[in-house]
């Protein structure tokens, strides 16, 4: 079974890639969000044209499978590197969404549970 990388350890590692490449001047927050944009619209992409049915079945194909892994990767290591470049922490940021988003839309009905 293999172990699945921490965050932290698959951020240091893309910043020692980018490092060992001299891609530093490049990785400004302005770029980062650029790529991330871009490689997101690369995901949309593949689904553009896709049937909602087609759409949920999408991993089944082995071709289709592999560009959208590849995708989400390109996706998260660019908000990886946007983040570390911001010294934000990704999952404290989306853990205070969550809460956030808990407190804006609470479940209908819960009120009346009680």
């Amino acid at each position: 079974m293999t172990e699945h990388p921490d965050l932290a350890g698959l951020q240091r590692r893309l910043t020692e890639f980018a490092a060992a490449r001299n891609w530093q001047p490049y990785h400004t927050p302005k770029n980062l969000a650029s790529a991330l944009s871009v490689e997101a619209a690369e995901l949309v992409e593949i689904f553009q044209w896709l049937t909602p049915d087609e759409s949920a079945a999408v991993m089944s194909d082995p071709s289709s499978a592999h560009r959208v892994t590849d995708e989400v990767a390109d996706v998260l290591a660019y908000l990886l590197q946007f983040c570390e470049a911001l010294g934000i922490d990704p999952l404290s940021a989306l853990a205070a969404k969550i809460e956030r988003n808990e407190g804006r839309f609470p479940v209908r009905g819960a009120e009346d549970a009680t």
